[in-house]
């Protein structure tokens, strides 16, 4: 009677916990605003394919569903991911309770809830949802197989396989690991022998096929991409950064308790158990060791997320063994981890929450302004004669404001980060990859730039890339968001403009520094220069509010030599400095110092703020 009374609980704590994070999640994605990487992903879903140069076909494809069932809405994109998600806890407590009984499915659906890499997946629309849930599926039919060949065994086996290679690229190496762990077991290799299995496969390979043919029409440039250019094969300490980030996200007695379970459970008598400790122990060792040697510069912490979901059905057995405090610590880990992950979304979902970390390294810079910069864009282009277009920097303003503006056709100018984010070549494919002058010269155009798309050192270099490309720019609306740390500009180019080149300005505050305590009266001093034209003046502004007007004209040799390709005809002489006096109704506490920059050419441009505290 205990044990059914224990079993009961469980499975109602997991039929609660399931729906209140469906629930939570379902709100939060309703208002966060759209993640670049999903702009894009709707830019592919307008432009059917089978496949693309960053991914195969199925991720647009559910991009299409949801917004085609409930408009152009983030909800309604990322409505496909969240119902797929949803259903991966119901799947692994089915995979446990059938292995393992009722209670171990319940305890295991749980953590698939609470696994705080697992638990936030749906949120986004990314390809991640459909190959988690073509992974689990895999290892379902996998354990099925162990018992005996069936039909239903097999079908399982193809979906999952050809769920996972219409999802990424990396599926295939969960593929490899999962054939490998059914090799090592008599069961498995009976099984992989039968014919049914093998026509399973068959048809998993055959799902591969049209990101083939696409490699095999672009001269393999998807393949490159996700296993050349992107990764450096050198061997790197970085790794160490990405096991502990592991720690850290899957939380600590968690992922020790997964460890347990994969090593205790390689040599278990029972075959699936043998399958389940085999296929995910590897798989995250797997990319455990492909961090030493792999991609440093993008977002990778979620490549072992497959083998933890496959590990999943041995973690009852491994809290059952542990003191009633370890499994208490386990689960409140769990639950707070899961919550700081949720409750991050809803911090950059709501905007005067998500400025005041403007100044921080963790700022969501690809959540950031895109609202406020679509806005901006309607009214400028309102103001330029009829049939004014839209011309992107980068293929990340092309996807936002494709997706606010409702226009999948919009132009994107060559830039870094197209070819880094492998978009370049899909770009050009769509026929949407602009040459700049030539083409804008017949067609009046609103030119947006992403100014903190770019590393500050690299900006002068791509404002005169954009002068080589269109000519003097004219001068430009200056769009700060969260006191300008995400930054745009607008430029129109309503006619064509020759001579040399005129940029937006560049600036630096050398004094004082960022969160520096002041008082009401302080230095400030930095420079500042404008290619072209120059600059007239510089203010002082606190919180946007102008406070004082700077000497400007001072020799800065050292701003010259670094900026040695500028061709503001003032340098060295572009220095800056003043006295700041603040009156008693500029209350104590955090503000916001920047810089208001006047050019020769009549341009204003408010510089990004930094944060300061002013003394009592």
């Amino acid at each position: 009677m205990r044990h059914e009374n224990r079993e009961h609980a469980m499975r109602r704590a997991f039929w609660c916990l399931w729906a209140l994070a469906f629930a939570f999640k379902a709100a939060i994605a309703a208002r966060l605003p759209l993640f670049v990487d999903e702009a894009f992903y709707w830019w592919e879903s307008r432009h059917p394919a089978a496949a693309y140069s960053d991914l195969p076909g199925l991720t647009a494809w559910l991009a299409r569903l949801g917004t085609g069932l409930g408009g152009e809405h983030p909800l309604a994109l990322r409505a496909p991911f969240l119902l797929i998600a949803a259903a991966l806890p119901l799947l692994v407590r089915r995979i446990a309770a059938r292995e393992y009984g009722e209670r171990a499915g319940s305890i295991a659906g749980c953590f698939a809830i609470l696994l705080p890499l697992g638990g936030t997946l749906g949120l986004l629309a990314l390809p991640d949802v459909a190959m988690t849930l073509a992974t689990v599926l895999c290892v379902d039919a996998g354990a099925r197989l162990l018992r005996g060949v069936s039909a239903g065994a097999a079908l399982e086996l193809a979906a999952g396989l050809a769920i996972g290679a219409l999802s990424h690229y990396r599926f295939a190496a969960v593929i490899g690991i999962g054939f490998l762990a059914l090799l090592s077991l008599p069961a498995g290799r009976r099984a992989l022998r039968d014919p049914r299995s093998m026509i399973a496969i068959a048809i998993g390979a055959a799902a591969w096929a049209p990101l083939v043919w696409w490699n095999l029409e672009n001269a393999d440039a998807g393949l490159r991409f996700q296993l050349v250019d992107r990764h450096p094969w050198a061997f790197h300490a970085d790794g160490l950064w990405f096991v502990a980030i592991q720690a850290v996200l899957v939380t600590p007695p968690l992922l020790w308790a997964l460890a347990q379970a994969a090593w205790r459970g390689r040599d278990d008598r029972a075959e699936a158990t043998r399958y389940f400790a085999r296929l995910g122990g590897w798989v995250v060792l797997g990319f455990f060791a492909l961090g030493f040697f792999a991609d440093r510069d993008r977002v990778s912490f979620h490549w072992p997320l497959p083998g933890y979901y496959a590990l999943l059905p041995l973690l009852p057995a491994v809290l059952d063994g542990w003191p009633r405090w370890a499994r208490r610590l386990s689960w409140i880990a769990a639950l707070l981890a899961l919550l700081s992950t949720l409750g991050y979304y809803v911090a950059v979902s709501v905007p005067s929450v998500r400025a005041l970390s403007a100044a921080e390294k963790w700022y969501p810079s690809n959540f950031a302004g895109w609202d406020e910069l679509a806005r901006r864009v309607r009214e400028r282009q309102a103001r330029m004669p009829a049939g004014t277009r839209v011309l992107a920097d980068n293929f990340k303003l092309g996807a936002e404001l494709g997706f606010a503006l409702g226009d999948a056709r919009i132009a994107v100018l060559d830039h870094p980060l197209n070819h880094k984010h492998g978009r370049a070549p899909q770009l050009r494919l769509w026929g949407l990859h602009s040459d700049g002058g030539r083409d804008w010269d017949a067609r009046p155009t609103l030119l947006v730039v992403g100014a903190t798309d770019v590393e500050y050192k690299h900006l002068l270099d791509r404002y005169q890339t954009l002068c080589a490309l269109l000519g003097p720019l004219p001068p430009p609306e200056a769009i700060n968001i969260d006191h300008g740390r995400q930054r745009f500009l607008l430029f129109a180019l309503d006619r064509p403009r020759s001579g040399d080149c005129t940029a937006p300005a560049m600036a630096w505050i050398d004094a004082p520094l960022p969160r520096s305590e002041l008082g009401r009266r302080f230095a400030l001093r930095g420079w500042a220069f404008k290619d072209g034209v120059g600059v007239a003046r510089v203010e002082a502004t606190l919180d946007g509010r102008v406070v004082g007007e700077l000497r400007y004209g001072l020799p800065r040799p050292d701003a010259a030599a670094y900026w040695a390709r500028s061709r503001d005809a003032q340098q060295p002489n572009v220095g800056f400095e003043g006295e700041i006096a603040l009156d008693a109704s500029v209350a104590p506490g955090r503000h916001w110092l920047g810089l208001r920059l006047h050019g020769r050419d009549g341009s204003v441009e408010d510089w990004p703020q930094q944060p300061v505290q002013l003394r009592d």
